[in-house]
């Protein structure tokens, strides 16, 4: 388990310890200069100490949070690091077992291969903006009209469990449902490798002066061409969607960078969506330069 040296060090190993697990720590000193690595645990540069502390242990999981405890990084037994969209599709096969029909909202940097996961386990699959504050208030709107929305969640690693919790965003519950779930199979590693996977890029920023990635957001949605997408998603950016993968560009809410994400069925497929998205910010500025 790796505290990161956020808020989760001070309560997490109890806790997971209370439930029955062996607890390797790191850096569960609560210091708010993170003197080992910044705590967040979306940025796979993070994850580094837990996947050497996996290879030293032999430990069967890696659970890693972030500043503030409210979420969760994921990594197998080979180093593998389950991504927050590949983990909601083992929280919904399990919580729609329970509440069957019930809408599961993600949000717009998720994979395609969730949706899909989501219907087969018999659920309502909800792509929306991201944003914690904004997936609550849309679980919030849906159970206001009578229907059920027990599960929310974001890439970044926000996930909202409302079946046998609050609706909020709590990672040491969070890896505690997961444990609940992985601790039935003999192999925890394996159920997780097994989730479904595909060719993909982390979450990636292209820095912006302050305000300006707005603007350059709505000239990229006014001047792109995408003309061998088969869906335009432009709830929250652009979510290009083809028939083999997809890419998504979308202005932060939080600072000035516009979130890159890439997806496809094959790396050449990946590399062909990325130059798709190349040669349309060239169309908005030929000196622009991303970050792939």
């Amino acid at each position: 388990m790796n505290g990161g040296n956020g808020i989760a060090g001070a309560s997490a190993p109890a806790i997971l310890r209370a439930i029955g697990c062996e607890v390797i720590e790191l850096f569960s000193a609560v210091d708010g200069n993170f003197p080992n690595h910044h705590p967040d645990p979306s940025k796979p540069e993070n994850l580094r100490d837990l996947i050497q502390a996996l290879r030293d242990t032999g430990a069967e999981l890696g659970l890693a949070f972030d500043g503030d405890g409210d979420r969760l990084g994921i990594v197998t037994r080979e180093g593998n690091n389950i991504y927050p969209d590949r983990q909601m599709m083992l929280f919904a096969r399990d919580v729609l077992t329970r509440v069957p029909g019930g809408t599961v909202l993600f949000d717009v940097k998720c994979s395609q291969r969730l949706a899909p996961a989501i219907e087969a386990a018999g659920g309502v699959a909800l792509m929306y903006k991201t944003g914690h504050s904004l997936i609550k208030a849309k679980m919030k709107a849906i159970e206001a009209e009578g229907k059920a929305a027990p599960l929310g969640g974001e890439m970044s690693g926000h996930i909202f469990f409302k079946e046998r919790w609050y609706g909020f965003d709590d990672a040491i519950y969070c890896g505690a449902r997961l444990l609940e779930i992985v601790s039935k199979s003999a192999n925890p590693s394996r159920v997780l490798e097994d989730l479904p996977n595909a060719p993909s890029t982390p979450e990636l920023n292209l820095k912006c002066a302050e305000g300006e990635h707005f603007t350059l957001m709505e000239q990229l949605k006014a001047k792109a061409e995408f003309t061998t997408a088969t869906r335009i998603a432009t709830i929250d950016g652009l979510r290009v969607e083809y028939a083999d993968g997809f890419g998504l560009a979308r202005p932060s809410n939080t600072t000035p960078v516009i979130v890159l994400r890439f997806e496809a069925d094959t790396p050449a497929a990946l590399a062909r969506i990325q130059d798709d998205f190349r040669a349309q910010f060239a169309r908005v500025n030929p000196e622009i330069v991303l970050p792939f």
